[in-house]
């Protein structure tokens, strides 16, 4: 069913709908509220992620993933940082092994 969807797309609707003023939109209610309610909701999701990932079944943690994944996106736009900022971090990171990579990070 989302054949063809991806993060990028994601990251349109959610700049989109973040600046829709009318009330209707969730994402724009987020904005609002700004970066530490975001990064609250973010972790919320985070924890029901984990807690499915634990006890429940497979389309609850789904459900969950897709909530960690959607207030990830929306942090991201209150930051104002492109969704290709964080695939660069991703492709340096992979261009060494996981284990030397984060040896190599400053604290």
């Amino acid at each position: 069913m989302a054949e063809g969807f991806n993060l990028k797309q994601l990251e349109k609707i959610v700049k989109e709908r973040s600046s829709v003023e009318d009330g209707s939109s969730y994402t724009a209610q987020l904005i609002e509220k700004g970066v530490a309610k975001i990064s609250e909701k973010f972790g919320e999701e985070a924890i029901e992620l984990i807690v499915a990932s634990n006890i429940k079944q497979n389309d609850e943690v789904k459900n969950e993933a897709a909530d960690v994944i959607y207030h990830l996106m929306v942090l991201l736009a209150a930051k104002n940082i492109p969704l290709v900022d964080v695939l660069d971090v991703l492709a340096e990171r992979t261009s060494q092994s996981g284990l030397a990579e984060k040896a190599s990070r400053k604290t």
